[in-house]
């Protein structure tokens, strides 16, 4: 008999065009029901999140050794797709053949029942397996492809901005240092100080804290553009929602203002999110009937409404007035914190909403100086369940101005002469914005903790596999 290759997921998005046929599928096995003159054989081959059903009946040659396949064992089957004669699944596949291509330990640690999210992150390599995680990195991975074709739609061109970089983007001095060197005191110069000339690359070398620096160039010949890709801080942050390696959508657009960069911000969360909930629908159900049961709801609000808009002084005066005693005090010149930002998103206006105009002393140095001399036209844009997800802003043309920025921060220029350059030689009205992918991430999906988003996280004292 010719069989012919199939996938799971063809045999739920498209069943009429196999039923009756003879098909072959490769997976691995999910889950086995022995019924001594029947086995039910939980199938999956990767394709698709549902599992399909393999009806092994005892005249198969190898019955006995199919009856004791165990979750993660591979298998082959060759055998005639059909409407199911049973309850709880619409079709089936009754095996002609199933061939045996490993036989998983039995110590496997994945079995079927429920695992602790915490038990699982001591085992990255393998936590992919169960249903959870199966859900969340299949929507990791369409989450990455709507943001590319969000922006490729739109003629941004993509840049691959460099992980090892020399200069500090956010000024705040968290970053790897990065060496070739063994620490003894051979490099030490005459007078004490580290002699960065004996360093591979010539000179003090990071991990890159952010892409912005880099692709900004980019926009005078190409307009618009965007990098993708991993970040990393220096932090010994214990949080759910921290970790040192992460990624980073960091788009610039050229002649444009903050309010047009609000509206780029909008317009991307929007789409990203609508693409994956109608490419991801069993997912998406999973993470709802099992992360968070408020799930699909909260993101329809995003997706199906126009975000507000608040300047930060208007946001301090509605926390001060709301009569709510928060944790941190809101006063004007702090950094808004978790609890604030959640306040404004999911009690005041019940909704994603734009904060901007921050003051100038917590924001970085790139960010262009409003007239009052005492805010930046900056923007972070909240939403209800995480608070922050995005940050951005029009970026300081001026040179002058970006020069007080730089020493306003206590940073000095020589370190950012590239930068320098892209204002002596044609400056321009421009903005962009950071969208943590995995903060994305997290609230597709609902999960809590950064850890459980990242396929192998690192995070303090934390470098598995």
């Amino acid at each position: 008999m010719q069989y012919t290759a199939a996938r799971v997921k063809e045999m739920y998005r498209q069943p009429e065009s196999l039923v009756g046929k003879a098909v072959e599928v490769k997976g691995w096995i999910r889950g086995n029901r022995d019924q001594k003159e029947v086995a039910f054989l939980a199938l999956n081959d990767g394709t698709f999140y549902s599992n399909i059903q393999v009806v092994a009946k005892d005249d198969l040659i190898n019955y006995k050794d199919v009856t004791k396949l165990s979750l993660g064992s591979a298998i082959t089957v060759r055998g005639i797709f059909q409407v199911s004669e049973g309850k709880g699944q619409a079709h089936d596949i009754v095996a002609d053949e199933i061939v045996i291509e490993s036989f998983s330990d039995l110590s496997n640690p994945i079995q079927n029942k429920r695992h602790t999210l915490e038990f699982l992150r001591t085992m990255p390599h393998m936590r992919v397996r169960t249903n959870t995680f199966m859900a969340v990195f299949r929507v990791r991975s369409l989450l990455a492809h709507a943001i590319h074709k969000f922006f490729q739609d739109r003629d941004f061109v993509y840049v691959h901005t460099p992980v090892i970089t020399s200069a500090d983007a956010e000024g705040a001095g968290e970053m790897f240092r990065i060496t070739t060197l063994e620490p003894h005191e051979s490099h030490r110069a005459k007078d004490g100080s580290y002699d960065w000339s004996d360093e591979l690359l010539g000179t003090r070398a990071y991990l890159t804290v952010s892409g912005q620096l880099n692709v900004e160039p980019f926009c005078v010949p190409f307009r618009n553009v965007y990098t993708f890709g991993p970040t990393f801080r220096a932090e010994n942050s214990q949080t759910n929602r921290h970790a040192n390696e992460f990624w980073m959508i960091e788009p610039e657009i050229a002649f444009a203002d903050l309010e047009a960069d609000a509206d780029l911000a909008e317009e991307m969360i929007k789409y990203i999110f609508r693409d994956v909930m109608e490419k991801a629908p069993e997912e998406m159900q999973f993470c709802n009937d099992w992360i968070d049961n408020g799930l699909i709801a909260r993101l329809e609000n995003v997706v199906n409404n126009e975000f507000a808009r608040i300047t930060y002084t208007e946001a301090i005066s509605v926390l001060q007035k709301s009569g709510r005693d928060f944790e941190f005090k809101p006063d004007w010149g702090i950094n808004l914190q978790t609890e604030h930002e959640r306040f404004l998103a999911e009690e005041v206006f019940k909704k994603p909403v734009f904060v901007t105009d921050y003051p100038k002393d917590i924001k970085a140095f790139y960010m262009r100086l409003n007239d009052d001399g005492k805010t930046v036209r900056a923007m972070d844009l909240l939403v209800p369940g995480i608070g922050e997800i995005i940050g951005g802003s029009q970026r300081e043309e001026r040179m002058e101005m970006l020069l007080a920025g730089m020493a306003s921060h206590g940073l000095n220029p020589a370190d950012y002469e590239g930068y320098l350059d892209t204002r002596r030689f044609g400056s321009f009205p421009h903005a962009g914005f950071g969208l943590g992918f995995e903060r994305a991430l997290m609230y597709l999906t609902g999960m809590k903790n950064i850890r459980d988003v990242i396929p192998y996280p690192r995070t303090p004292k934390n470098v598995i596999f």
